[in-house]
């Protein structure tokens, strides 16, 4: 299938003598009048990831959004105002975005007496239609092996919830509520009996079900119509309160049945190419779109936390090290690591292009992209105040062979082992496992 990727060393085969010597010629005077420049940067176009973590195991996603300055020893002089690593080029639009981050006068939740009991997790996602079919194999996984975390599906990418909240008045109306998991608190029950510490997965604002029965809630187009994703699919606005307030309805019935975490997924703007038709400027006033997920995200932890819950949010690998892409999407690993419990940055190697990181094909250097990556996460964790909220850094790592990418390996037991291996040299303990299919690779994985 076509190589969805970028090709840095892609040419037309069609080319006459004459323009070969031309072109040439073009190369010569173009690197001669280039001599001293220190800076090259490749940034790429943007499309929309259909199935963020590769809902199908068979069909590949559309490309992630790449924005993406090339590894340069000279281009990494300095950071911006999240802790990223930019490209001196663009070091004057970074520095425009200064004014985002705004200090609290007083230490966040500086009253709240913490009593949770942190646990290193180590897990494996599971989803809302494999719950009854390979609930018993992926059980049976987490109790032979080190494995000791389950993330489950609660709000699907269809806006659909997958147990009965008597207490959300909102999934209700709109015929949300569905029985994928017929008794939720006899499920976490046999979960926790056996130790294990349980997740709540809420894809945030990709919502076709929300957004149907109260538009206004909605991402929408200049023309008024709703914006739809590259996959037909509607997105919610986090510019609006009342998805947040839905978001927070979802939230506390997942504690109060019993979930000790509850993960944020899609928390983020889509990057569909529609999106060149919205116009945010209404709701958003003078307030960015990292401001809307952070402001959102903060919201959640002042309200969950206090109930005994943790709270995480899942991130496009890419925002750690690429200012464009975090502006575009909402997501500043700086500011969200000073409220969530766990940020969970998405470092699959398949998901970043050729030359990232100087790798050639990152899929086939499993340990080397995520030991890069986490690095990077590192580094911008290291400039949060030490007295305020850090979040840790958990990592979804890839389980699964991206054969849609022309260069990539096959995933067994050692490419799995490896990004464990590099989440660990990197000074982290958790790690969490993603497979749409739910066929884990029990050799990766040691004994309890």
């Amino acid at each position: 299938m076509k190589n969805d990727y970028l090709d840095y060393g892609k040419h037309s085969r069609r080319r006459s003598a004459g323009k070969k010597t031309a072109i040439a010629a073009v190369i010569v005077m173009l690197i001669a009048a280039a001599a001293g420049l220190t800076v090259f940067f490749v940034s790429s176009y943007y499309y929309e990831i259909i199935d963020e973590q590769d809902q199908s195991v068979n069909a590949a996603p559309v490309p992630v959004s790449v924005a993406e300055t090339m590894d340069n020893p000279g281009a990494m002089e300095q950071t911006g105002v999240y802790g990223l690593w930019y490209n001196s080029q663009s070091a004057e639009a970074d520095d425009s975005e200064a004014s985002i981050y705004h200090p609290e006068e007083h230490l966040w939740m500086g009253d709240f007496k913490d009593e949770r009991e942190r646990v290193t997790a180590k897990g494996i996602y599971i989803s809302s239609s494999y719950m009854t079919a390979k609930f018993d194999k992926a059980l049976e996984l987490v109790e032979s092996t080190e494995l000791n975390t389950m993330v489950i599906d609660v709000k699907t990418e269809d806006g659909y919830i997958t147990f009965n909240m008597d207490g959300c008045e909102t999934a209700k109306e709109i015929g949300a509520l569905t029985k994928s998991i017929p008794d939720i608190e006899k499920t976490i029950k046999k979960l926790k009996e056996k130790g294990i510490y349980v997740v709540a997965r809420i894809v945030s604002m990709m919502d076709p079900k929300l957004s149907k029965y109260h538009p206004e809630l909605a991402v929408t187009k200049k023309d008024g119509t709703l914006f739809k994703d590259n996959a037909g699919k509607t997105w919610l606005n986090p510019f609006k309160e009342g998805v947040w307030d839905y978001l927070l309805d979802l939230s506390r019935e997942c504690v109060k049945v019993g979930f000790d975490e509850i993960n944020f997924d899609y928390i983020r703007f889509s990057t569909g190419k529609g999106m060149n038709d919205v116009d945010f400027s209404a709701d958003a006033g003078e307030r960015t779109r990292i401001d809307a997920i952070t402001d959102g995200l903060k919201r959640i932890c002042e309200e969950i936390k206090p109930m005994g819950a943790f709270v995480s949010c899942d991130v496009y690998g890419a925002i750690v090290t690429s200012t464009v892409d975090a502006k575009i999407v909402g997501q500043s690993f700086f500011r969200m690591s000073q409220y969530v419990d766990y940020i969970c940055p998405m470092v699959y190697p398949s998901h970043y292009a050729d030359g990232y990181y100087n790798l050639d094909h990152p899929d086939m250097h499993p340990y080397e992209l995520v030991h890069h990556a986490l690095l990077d996460a590192n580094k911008v964790l290291y400039m949060i105040d030490p007295d305020g909220n850090k979040a840790d850094v958990r990592p979804w790592l890839q389980d699964f062979t991206a054969s849609w990418v022309r260069y990539h390996l096959d995933y067994g037991a050692k490419e799995v082992r490896d990004q464990i291996n590099a989440v660990y040299d990197t000074g982290y303990s958790s790690w969490l496992l993603w497979n749409a299919g739910i066929e884990y690779t029990r050799g990766a994985l040691l004994d309890p």
